[in-house]
């Protein structure tokens, strides 16, 4: 199969809000968005979907050695053929790219998180450092911006990946692993065993909330950090944080039903938003 046509199946199966940002963006770096997206859903797979440690650790160790391939420009993965068949992801540093598989190795020996510190780790490798390559390829003004740019791109993954661990806690838990922080557990008084049995609990919502406000507020720091004059190609980002942002709120609003339900947007609802954001950024 032709690589970016494997990628574009990847990323329209998966029925992300990240597909949805970038349907309008120009073909170059459309296929250079889709490949990146399909690389790092390759890689989040390796971890959720193998069930013996050993098997993870060496599929891991093999995207570690098609990455130095990608670098040497003899990638063999369609992914990884598609990205550098683009000028936007031949121009990727391939320590980045290791920094995104280092994090996906966290989830075989973190399942929970003593604070918050700890886990910023982990939300840096496997989001904040998504978010600078995405906002590479997306392109736009260089030099003064660069700067700005990377802390908002920083910024905006950390705050995609806390919706995330929002909207996933009953799923995670189910899978062995907490990301809420353990030491908010215990200042909010919610025990491991009221996450394993669904028990929503004013205490867990009150728990909740204080993850809702860190959420909203890196979203605020990231759209205050975006340079005015960086906004227009940023749009695909800014597509993103329109449709999480709902989402987050939509979670808050339910007065988070996640240890039962997953709380998720419309492919509809999505779609408007994103295009509502590309025209109007």
């Amino acid at each position: 199969m032709d690589p970016h046509r494997y990628c574009q199946e990847r990323a329209a199966a998966s029925g992300s809000s990240f597909y949805y940002s970038f349907v309008f963006l120009p073909p170059d770096a459309r296929r250079a968005i889709t490949a990146f997206y399909a690389l790092c859903r390759e890689l989040d797979d390796v971890v959720d979907e193998c069930h013996e440690r050993q098997v993870a650790e060496a599929k891991l160790d093999w995207w570690r050695g098609e990455i130095a391939r990608f670098a040497a420009g003899a990638p063999e993965h369609p992914a990884t053929r598609a990205l550098h068949d683009t000028p936007q992801g031949r121009d990727i540093p391939a320590d980045l790219l290791l920094e995104i598989v280092d994090g996906m190795a966290m989830d075989l020996d973190h399942p929970r998180y003593p604070d918050f510190k700890s886990l910023n780790l982990y939300c840096y490798r496997v989001a904040g450092v998504v978010g600078e390559v995405a906002a590479t390829i997306f392109g736009g003004p260089r030099g003064e911006h660069d700067r700005d740019v990377r802390r908002y791109a920083h910024e905006l993954g950390l705050a995609f990946q806390l919706t995330n661990i929002i909207r996933d806690v009953g799923e995670d838990v189910r899978r062995g692993r907490i990301y809420l922080p353990q030491d908010e557990l215990a200042r909010f008084g919610v025990a491991e065993a009221d996450l394993l049995q669904g028990r929503d609990t004013p205490e867990f919502q009150a728990l909740m909330q204080f993850q809702f406000e860190r959420a909203a507020a890196h979203y605020e720091n990231a759209l205050a950090a975006l340079p005015a004059g960086a906004r227009r190609a940023q749009r695909p980002g800014l597509a993103m944080a329109a449709i999480y942002r709902t989402l987050l709120e939509e979670i808050r609003q339910a007065r988070f039903p996640v240890l039962r339900a997953r709380v998720s947007l419309t492919p509809l609802r999505k779609a408007w938003l994103a295009g509502r954001t590309w025209l109007f950024p």
